[in-house]
């Protein structure tokens, strides 16, 4: 078998003449416009033509991205988990293409001895995933509806393991299962980094800010190492994770707390036995051999003054998708606010959350909306007012966003927003709460505006 490395969580998988090509993201622009991509990669969408099938682990757009899949062949089949709630299937046949659901950790033989098995990732637990998204659907054994699943694509003779943004705390008990059912693993593609709004979007000093990125940085880094130590593969792979903020998030990539790849390569290749489990890292587009052990061209550390400058001059002036929408009025905002209140409230007694903590949203300068989290409804107040809360956490948001994420996920979603980088936070105290922020992700009305 062989891989070709095209960006982030994208991968092509050969074996003979099958082709599978793994979460396609290769265009600037996901979440909103903050998303870009860097070393800039030059998108040809006939390249992708002789793709026999594509596999999309998750429905986050740096995994099903709507830009890409758009102008791929709508012929290629398109294998999912079987998932209990059908966004991620419903999203991808609206883009025209036909999509094979699998059954969890069931193998099946595609063609010419190639096999794929996709298995959730189970003993979900979203305060450390942080993503939230889904995860009121908890009715299946294997955790909720929309977390990230992980791959095995195997010709009888080779095994690829692909655990794209699984987090390791969340997904060890499934990374065991994989490795007992496959002990002679070739190739580990192991997620290195993440996505999240945390620290660079929180009210910390800058030196507080420094402390919270490095223990994220060590925190993603430690689980990589951990599953290479489960699966025990030959050759392991970093990659996922990697992108750029553009647009006016650019100012936030130093304080993301996301290591860069070179970054990985090093302390991975410190903390694993390259004699045992060899680390590869490959330059876009292109390839390393199973068999031969061999890449088709050595790999290209990043010129970082050179990123800096492409960032500078090219994706900060990326517009975000809101941006071109005109301003609406406080009124229309308002008149959001009770369905959307309902909804989320609606949620938190179901799942039985309670806190004295007040969530404070910004409208405009004048006005802010005050919503508690044990069902004394919402008010709208004033800046003075507000000064008074001394339990809260606090969002500010583009007013144009907030319309669309008020209106709900066909315009805009609370989590996509988060992952973007659009949203900035103050808490008091500096406490994450799981329950208010996973009830938060169902504070829209529903109600659609053209």
């Amino acid at each position: 078998m062989e891989i070709t490395y095209h960006n982030s969580a994208t991968v092509v998988i050969k074996d003979d003449n099958t082709k599978i090509l793994i979460d396609p993201w290769l265009t600037n622009g996901e979440y909103f416009g903050a998303w870009g991509i860097y070393p800039p990669y030059d998108f040809k969408p006939e390249v992708f033509n002789d793709v026999d099938y594509i596999y999309i682990s998750h429905i986050h757009p740096d995994h099903c991205s709507p830009k890409t899949l758009s102008k791929l062949n709508k012929k290629i089949p398109v294998l999912i988990h079987n998932f209990s709630e059908k966004y991620l299937k419903k999203n991808i046949e609206k883009l025209g293409f036909g999509v094979i659901e699998l059954e969890n950790n069931k193998r099946m033989e595609l063609k010419n001895n190639l096999s794929i098995n996709i298995i959730a990732a189970d003993n979900c637990n979203p305060e450390i995933c942080g993503k939230m998204f889904g995860c009121a659907f908890s009715g299946s054994e294997y955790g909720t509806a929309q977390i990230d699943t992980m791959v095995v694509i195997d010709n009888k003779k080779q095994v690829v393991v692909n655990t794209n943004d699984c987090p390791f705390e969340i997904a060890e008990k499934t990374a065991r299962i994989i490795s007992k059912q496959y002990q002679n693993i070739d190739l580990l593609l192991v997620g290195y980094a993440g996505a999240s709004s945390y620290p660079q979007c929180f009210n910390f000093s800058e030196k507080e800010t420094e402390i919270e990125a490095n223990k994220k940085r060590v925190k993603r880094l430690r689980g990589a190492v951990n599953y290479v130590q489960i699966f025990n593969p030959r050759y392991f792979m970093p990659f996922a994770g990697r992108y750029t903020l553009s647009g006016k998030n650019y100012i936030l990539n130093k304080k993301r707390g996301e290591p860069d790849l070179d970054y990985a390569v090093e302390y991975l290749t410190e903390n694993i036995d390259q004699n045992k489990n060899r680390c590869i890292v490959l330059n876009s587009k292109e390839s390393f051999d199973f068999t031969t052990g061999k890449s088709t061209k050595k790999y290209e550390k990043i010129n970082q003054k050179e990123k800096e400058k492409f960032t500078n001059k090219i994706l900060s002036k990326i517009k975000f998708s809101y941006e071109y929408q005109p301003k609406p009025s406080i009124d229309s905002l308002i008149k959001l606010l009770p369905r959307s209140y309902e909804r989320f409230n609606d949620l938190r007694k179901k799942i039985s959350y309670f806190t004295e903590t007040k969530i404070i949203l910004k409208l405009n300068q004048n006005k802010f909306v005050v919503i508690s989290c044990n069902d004394q409804g919402y008010e709208i107040t004033t800046p003075k007012k507000i000064k008074k809360i001394d339990k809260f956490i606090a969002m500010v948001v583009d007013d144009r966003l907030l319309y669309l994420l008020l209106q709900g996920p066909k315009k805009a979603h609370w989590n996509n927003a988060d992952i973007g980088s659009h949203i900035q936070y103050r808490r008091m105290p500096n406490v994450y709460e799981m329950g208010l922020m996973h009830c938060w992700n169902y504070f829209y009305s529903g109600k659609y505006i053209d």
